[in-house]
């Protein structure tokens, strides 16, 4: 038994030993015969035990109070002082029994009082033990003759239903304070619940954005970081006496930096929704690949139809990354050929974007996926943006006569405005 048990039974143990004490020094100091003292230390013995286990077996105690008085009653053994410490049993029937111990306890009131009447009628009030002054204090407010049943009743139900009463309440205290503890637990939970959701969403909106902000750089920067070596090494075939034309292809390299660097700066501040695409649209990228001395084949059919600005920017993204592959592993002699179908609104409802270019050195054995750069931004990246929006993208090389060709094909949903 370890120190916080020791702690809970210590209480009832002092209680029961000196009930058990009071009872013996009772039972020994009555002039009884001899033989008859046992009875009343087997009572007192009883009542001491009870009181023990009033608060950790309340059941067994009042079981074994009804034990002790049927044999008391049968034996036809005197009632003693030590008895009214049932009432110390009634009350933890009360207070720490079990609901039917509880009704039990209460239904062995009235049934205890009765049971004390009819004994003392069949015996008389010699059997309050007159030593023990019991018989005194009904004497004093009662006659004999006309009305110690009254005394006798409200005498017993006085004993066990005060006790019983007051650990009755302090049962429902207890339980009020339980419920209450509990629900302020339960808040506790639900608000600590709802602080680690919104932490959690927190963290899953920033990681977004993480996400989101790193791939709008690597398409703003890969494009123009391809557009800039492109031209930077297109300038190393053109004629040393052809200086105007190293000037222009100097200044077209400063604007692509100065415009890649403007949309650095507005990826960077703008944390809540999608970077702003240039001015000019898909049209914009197409003209800076041409600038950058890449010829370009570009078709387009169908009807021009306005995009939502999430349409728009997803567009104008996945067409970005696509001229940057092609830019980067392409053949400079080949042309890159783009091809925008519009939908024409009876069946189809998708915008297709295609972009083809012939590529150097094919290498059949390798990935689809190898045209990515390592950052994880590429391919992927335009996926994740197609996927975003309920589109899908096709990645193929093919031989054509020219030479083996890749071609990537992305189908964005067109939604009215």
């Amino acid at each position: 038994m370890n120190a916080q048990q020791w702690q809970r039974w210590l209480p009832d143990a002092a209680l029961g030993l000196a009930v058990l004490v009071a009872g013996l020094v009772e039972a020994t100091g009555r002039d009884y015969v001899t033989t008859y003292r046992p009875a009343l230390v087997l009572v007192a013995m009883a009542m001491a035990l009870a009181v023990g286990l009033s608060r950790a077996a309340p059941a067994a105690a009042l079981t074994l109070v009804w034990g002790m008085g049927v044999l008391q009653v049968a034996g036809s053994v005197d009632l003693m002082i030590v008895e009214l410490a049932i009432a110390v049993v009634a009350f933890g029937c009360a207070r720490w029994g079990s609901t039917a111990t509880v009704w039990l306890s209460a239904l062995s009131i009235p049934a205890a009082a009765a049971i004390t009447v009819v004994y003392i009628g069949l015996f008389g009030l010699g059997v309050l033990a007159e030593n023990a002054g019991l018989e005194t204090l009904v004497r004093q407010n009662y006659s004999y003759d006309d009305a110690w049943q009254v005394a006798a009743a409200i005498m017993g139900m006085s004993l066990l239903g005060v006790p019983w009463l007051a650990g009755l309440a302090l049962r429902y205290v207890a339980r009020a304070q339980s419920s209450q503890a509990s629900q302020e637990v339960a808040e506790d939970e639900a608000a600590r619940a709802v602080h680690d959701r919104e932490q959690a969403e927190e963290i899953a909106r920033l990681r977004e954005q993480q996400t989101r902000l790193a791939r709008d750089v690597h398409d703003v920067v890969g494009h123009s970081l391809a557009v800039i070596l492109a031209q930077a090494e297109s300038a190393q075939y053109l004629p040393d006496a052809d200086t105007q034309a190293l000037k222009r292809t100097m200044e077209t390299i400063a604007t692509s930096a100065r415009a890649s660097l403007q949309d650095v700066r507005q990826v960077l501040t703008t944390t809540q929704q999608p970077a702003p695409t240039r001015p000019g649209g898909l049209d914009s990228l197409i003209e800076g690949v041409r600038a950058s001395g890449h010829e370009v084949a570009a078709t387009e059919v169908g009807q021009v139809q306005p995009l939502p600005p999430e349409l728009q920017t997803v567009a104008y993204r996945v067409l970005q990354e696509m001229l940057t592959n092609a830019i980067k592993h392409g053949r400079r002699d080949a042309p890159v050929r783009v091809e925008r179908h519009w939908p024409d609104g009876s069946w189809e409802h998708e915008l297709r974007l295609e972009v083809r270019n012939v590529s150097p050195a094919p290498d059949e054995t390798q990935p689809l996926s190898a045209v990515d750069d390592g950052s994880g931004q590429g391919l992927e990246g335009m996926r994740r943006r197609l996927d975003s929006i309920g589109g899908r993208l096709d990645v193929r090389r093919r031989e054509e006569p020219e030479g083996p060709t890749f071609t990537v094909t992305a189908w964005i949903p067109v939604r009215p405005t």
